[in-house]
């Protein structure tokens, strides 16, 4: 891994460590952030976006193993901001609307799917230049 994804797995490590002293008690996160739910998704689509984006440029060339690194400090460890962000809202807010981390996650996945789903290997003889377009001979 390089040390930019050793930073994010160490950033997205920490922040799964202070939920879980935060589901022990041991730090309490609720009323330190009044947010509320469109700046909430906003930041898990861009965090989304982001881990989709960052992965796709940042796995070209590498081995398979490598990229599945990659993955898993992309897509496993980023969505703890959002839910690290909501667990840090009024705990009236969090008890009206409980299913918001859960939420939360799917916007990110949706985000992170977009960029993952549109790469396609480019097939011998399709690369790109003129000869990419339809050929006169396939109209009907």
């Amino acid at each position: 891994m390089r040390r930019f994804e050793l930073f994010l797995a160490a950033l997205c490590g920490a922040c799964w460590i202070v939920i879980l002293l935060d589901a022990l008690r041991v730090v309490y996160l609720e009323n330190h952030l009044p947010l509320g739910l469109y700046p909430l998704y906003a930041i898990a689509g861009l965090a989304g976006s982001f881990a989709g984006h960052a992965f796709m440029s940042r796995s070209r060339g590498l081995p398979l193993a490598e990229r599945r690194r990659l993955l898993l400090v992309y897509v496993g460890g980023l969505p703890v901001i959002p839910i690290l962000v909501r667990l840090m809202a009024p705990t009236v807010d969090q008890e009206a609307a409980p299913l918001v981390p859960l939420w939360c996650v799917f916007v990110f996945a949706v985000f992170t799917i977009v960029p993952l789903s549109l790469r396609r290997p480019v097939e011998p003889g399709r690369g790109p230049g003129p000869s990419t377009g339809p050929r006169s001979d396939d109209r009907r």
